[in-house]
Formats: structure tokens, sequence, C-alpha cells
């Protein structure tokens, strides 16, 4: 086929600054001003990825530089997506630029995942640090994942470490919770008030699932009665109070506790009542009614008894007086039947009246009863 059996086309050379025509473009560039408004979109885009890096920049390039210069490796996109996770990046970094200068990386194999996961779990970090260094210049054995446990567990772990390095003092009852003394007897019966201090450290191997303060007072308290209680005489605990703190001492109180008992110092003993003398003025007087109780009681029955004989006297004289009322009759009828005279009749008053006169000589006071005439 030759170039002749086409037609002649005639083409014009466009400049590029001409606009094409109208259908060869988008809707939105079909008008003179399309190409502007795709410039000032493109630069609000810029615009707007240059502020987002400016605020990244002005929130995370103070940290990063502090990550830089003492070595931390943490680079500014990780602290970016701690904030993505919730976590502050601030208290994790300056956490972990403390963690790198003490060494701890090293020593602990220390990483940025185990702050933040202890960070999540609403663990104080800061001070889980402080506590490794502090323990690190002890040298007390104390790793991470104890440390974090004590931490959640709801303990100062910071604070454990320096009662371990540095003892502190229990009072002992805590004037807290207990203004007074402990009160206890003595053998003798004389009270004794006393108040103690206790100096213990804490015990790290023990601090997860040990007793805290308020065990060893309990048993530190328990101690104290229990020993001047067993003591002979309240002089002999005035004269040697430290023979109660050595008692106290053997008795192994600090075991299954976060502490470790160093001493036990008796700060106070006072006498108090005699309470061996009052017991024994109380049971006196319980003994003193309880005897009043039982002479009642035979007094009750014997004045029954009595009232049961001056009931039989009774009817003994009512028998007596039935048997009297037959006498006249039995005259009566001895009378009538010749048995019985006149003379021997004025015999028998005269019987009578003599029995009557010498009773009453004698002070008898008792009334012989009267025959009844017939």
């Amino acid at each position: 086929m030759t170039a002749s059996a086409f037609p002649a086309v005639s083409v014009a050379v466009v400049p590029s600054a001409a606009v094409p025509a109208p259908g060869l473009l988008p809707p939105l560039a079909q008008d003179g001003d399309g190409w502007q408004l795709l410039v000032i979109g493109g630069l609000l885009v810029l615009l707007l990825v240059g502020l987002v890096a400016f605020a990244v920049l002005a929130r995370y390039l103070g940290l990063w530089v502090q990550c830089k210069l003492t070595g931390t490796r943490i680079g500014l996109w990780d602290l970016v997506m701690m904030s993505v996770r919730k976590v502050n990046p601030t208290v994790i970094t300056r956490s972990l630029i403390m963690a790198t200068q003490a060494g701890l990386l090293r020593d602990y194999s220390l990483t940025r995942k185990q702050l933040e996961a202890h960070y999540l779990a609403n663990g104080n970090v800061p001070n889980v640090i402080k506590s490794l260094i502090a323990a690190q210049r002890a040298n007390l054995s104390m790793d991470w994942n104890i440390a974090a446990a004590i931490d959640l567990a709801g303990r100062d772990v910071l604070d454990a470490v320096r009662t371990s390095v540095y003892p502190k003092v229990i009072d002992c009852p805590d004037p807290k919770k207990k203004a007074g003394t402990l009160d206890a007897v003595a053998a003798d019966g004389i009270q004794l008030k006393a108040r103690a201090r206790v100096t213990v450290r804490t015990n790290i191997a023990q601090l997860i699932g040990g007793a805290t303060e308020e065990t060893i007072i309990a048993r530190v308290g328990q101690g104290i009665v229990q020993a001047i209680g067993s003591s002979a005489s309240y002089e002999n605990v005035l004269e040697n109070p430290d023979g109660i703190s050595r008692i106290v001492l053997n008795q192994g109180l600090e075991a299954n506790t976060a502490y470790e008992i160093v001493s036990i110092d008796i700060a106070d003993i006072d006498v108090g009542e005699n309470i061996g003398a009052r017991l024994a003025a109380d049971q006196a007087e319980a003994d003193m009614r309880v005897a009043q109780a039982k002479a009642e009681e035979r007094r009750a029955e014997a004045s029954a008894v009595e009232q049961e004989h001056v009931a039989s006297v009774q009817e003994n004289r009512a028998k007596v007086v039935l048997a009297e009322a037959e006498v006249p009759k039995a005259i009566s009828e001895a009378f009538r039947a010749g048995r019985l005279g006149l003379m021997d009749y004025y015999e028998l008053k005269n019987v009578q009246a003599d029995t009557k006169m010498r009773s009453a000589i004698a002070g008898e006071g008792a009334k012989p009863n009267a025959i009844m005439q017939p």
C-alpha cells in the first residue's frame, strides 16, 4: 500500500500553553481555572502534612534527641506508636534512659516492651526502675519480675528497698490505731503497762505474700504480754526489762512476714493496778454471797420445819380439847351411876387447884385447861 492511497491531512502544531478541546479533559479542568484548583489542593495537602510533621516533631523531637544522646534505642516512629498504644512516651523514655545510664539493660536484660507492658498494667514504671537502681547499688538480690510483681501488688517497692537498706522503727502498739499501752499481769497479780519499739528491715525474698506491719505489731504485742505473764514477780520485769526483749526475739515472730526483726526495745513500762488483790476481793465477795444464799436456804428450811411443828402442836391441842370435852360427860355419867360422890368431886377440884398453884409458883406460865363443870 502506497502513501497515495490515503487522503492528504494537514497537521497544525498547537503550542503547549494552548487549552485543549473541551472533550479531551476531565470535567474539573474543562474551564480555565481547573489547573489552579489542583495546584491549590496540592498545596493544602502539603501544608497539612507539614503541620502534622511539625506537631510530631514538636512533641517527640525532644525525647528522641534525649534517646540519641544517651544511647537509648528508641526511634521517632517508636515514640509515635507508643501514643497510639495509649502509652505515655515521656514516662517510658525517661525510665528507659535511667535504666540505660544505670546499666540495668545489661544486668537485667530489660527491654522497652517490658516497661510498656508494666505501664499498661497500671504499674508505676519510674518507681520500679528507681527501686532496681537502689537494689543494684546496695547489692540486693532483686530482678525486674520481682520488682514489677511487688509494684502491681500495691506495695511501694522503692520504700521496701529503702527499708531493707535503712531499717525503720515501728511503735507497738500502733499510736495511730490504739492510743495506749500493752497491759499484762505478772504472776504476783500486779499489772504492768509497757510500750515497745520494733526495728525492722524489709525481707525482699518474702515481700510477695508476706505479712505486713500489722502482723508484726500484733505478734510483738502478744509476745510481750506472754513474757510479762510468765514472770514470777513484777519486780523482776522492772529490774530486767531487756529479758522480755530476748524472750520475744527468740520466738521467731518474723516468720512468713515481709520484714526481719532487728531488735525489740522496751521504751516505757509502768506499774498499774493490783489485779490479784482485786480479783481476790471479788472472789471473797462472791464466796460471801454464796454463803449467804446457802444460809438463807437453810433458814427457810428451818422455818418451814418450825411451821410444820406449830401446825402439829395445834393439831394435838385440838385433840386434847376434844378429849377434855369428854370429861364433864364422863363425870355426869359417874354421878348418875353413883360411881362418883360429891366429896370425890371436891377432892378432884382441890387437886386441880393445887396443880395450878404449883405451876404458877414454878413460873411455867402455862395455864392448865379448866375442867368443865357438869
